[in-house]
């Protein structure tokens, strides 16, 4: 494939993502997969080369492009090669007309980039928001140490904030090593452990993570178990939950599991009110803190659907701390850097729940914000992430 057919190929990604964004449809990971799919002839390489164009110029475009091929213009714009290519060759893209529409470059959505800068997120850092993710493992604690696993691991990692954690080049294919089939390691960016080391479990702790999905902050509570005490995780999303029970044998880790019914999670749940030592709230959000990892979901969320997240968090906020024992304690987390989805929400719940108090937090990086903190890629080379642990008096 050449160069130029490479770029219209990026061009015809792009214009799927967008159509894929405005029907509310799927990832662009899934689209982008699918349009692979149907072309088996594609190899490898071009694959590769294809789908960093069509990123490349999902990071750069701050509103929702018209098209794809305004999209790959706003990239060629600060490229003299990328240019170069826009020549009219055989599957290529046409040349590029005096007059045609080059999709705008920013942060996020006007009326969002203004959200993000009310919560203390200038334009400047929040670029790093859109940054290629590096690869983040969690070393098992219940199979091998960290320095164990580093030494085993077939190529060099270096270690980060998070007790367990180790650091790789984005795109290292881990899951295909001998010592993942083994349970030695997750996938988890250090940030997400550090969210874990927040909720301060020891072994022999009745535990729950209430928004488990499919397990990953789970695993990491299992670990600090260390195979004692009883560990239940919780999701509304059978087909997300499902994924745990597999993820658990591989590493070893002692689960329960609980399917909730929206609505009424607390019928499904009653046996367990005032009974728990430590409660994660993983709550859903509009996860603007991992745009690295899918920087068209900005594209996606909408004023309306940040209250939906809000009132969605303020309830499981309260769901999870029904299940807390006298002189427990439970960690809120979110992977938004917005204060409407973290600090705000713990504040308007300390402000009607006067048998609770904040925690200070000792986990080795962030920044104090609200009664919480905030983890960031600019100050921590993390994921975005905002946290509070709070204990019942």
């Amino acid at each position: 494939m050449t160069p130029a057919a490479r770029v219209q190929s990026a061009i015809e990604v792009l214009d799927a993502v967008i159509a894929s964004v405005r029907r509310e449809g799927a990832s662009a990971e899934r689209v982008a997969a699918e349009w692979l799919k149907a072309r088996r002839f594609i190899g490898s390489k071009d694959r590769r080369a294809i789908r960093d164009l069509a990123w490349n110029a999902i990071r750069l475009c701050g509103e929702v492009p018209q098209t794809g091929r305004a999209a790959m213009l706003a990239l060629a714009g600060g490229d003299p090669v990328l240019t170069a290519l826009f020549d009219g060759s055989r599957y290529g893209p046409a040349p590029i007309l005096a007059d045609e529409p080059v999709a705008a470059t920013g942060l996020a959505p006007a009326w969002l980039e203004k959200r993000l800068i009310a919560s203390g997120v200038p334009r400047e850092r929040g670029a790093a928001l859109l940054d290629r993710a590096p690869l983040d493992l969690r070393a098992n604690r219940l199979k091998i140490t960290r320095d164990r696993l580093m030494a085993a691991l077939p190529v060099a990692a270096t270690a980060t904030q998070a007790p367990d954690a180790l650091r790789l080049p984005g795109g290292t294919p881990v899951e295909t090593w001998p010592a993942f089939a083994e349970g030695l390691f997750e996938v988890q960016d250090t940030g997400s452990q550090l969210t874990c080391s927040a909720l301060e479990v020891v072994p022999g702790e009745t535990v729950i993570d209430l928004c488990a999905g499919a397990g990953g902050k789970t695993l990491a509570l299992a670990a600090a178990l260390q195979g004692e005490g009883h560990l239940l995780a919780c999701d509304i999303d059978r087909t997300r939950l499902s994924r745990l029970a597999p993820r658990a044998h591989r590493a070893g880790a002692q689960v329960e599991t609980r399917l909730l019914d929206p609505g009424r999670e607390m019928e499904a749940l009653a046996d367990w009110q005032g009974r728990a030592d430590a409660v994660m709230v993983d709550a859903p959000c509009s996860g603007t803190g991992t745009w690295r990892r899918g920087p068209e979901a900005r594209w996606r969320l909408t004023p309306q659907s940040l209250l939906r997240y809000a009132r969605m968090q303020t309830e499981v906020l309260r769901i999870g701390a029904e299940l807390v024992r006298p002189g427990g304690r439970l960690t809120y987390v979110v992977c938004s850097l917005l204060d409407a989805e973290g600090p705000d929400v713990v504040a308007a719940f300390l402000a009607s729940n006067p048998g609770w108090r904040a925690a200070e937090q000792q986990v080795g990086a962030g920044t104090p914000r609200g009664a919480g903190m905030r983890l960031t890629p600019w100050d921590d080379s993390t994921d975005g992430f905002f946290f509070a642990t709070l204990h019942r008096l």
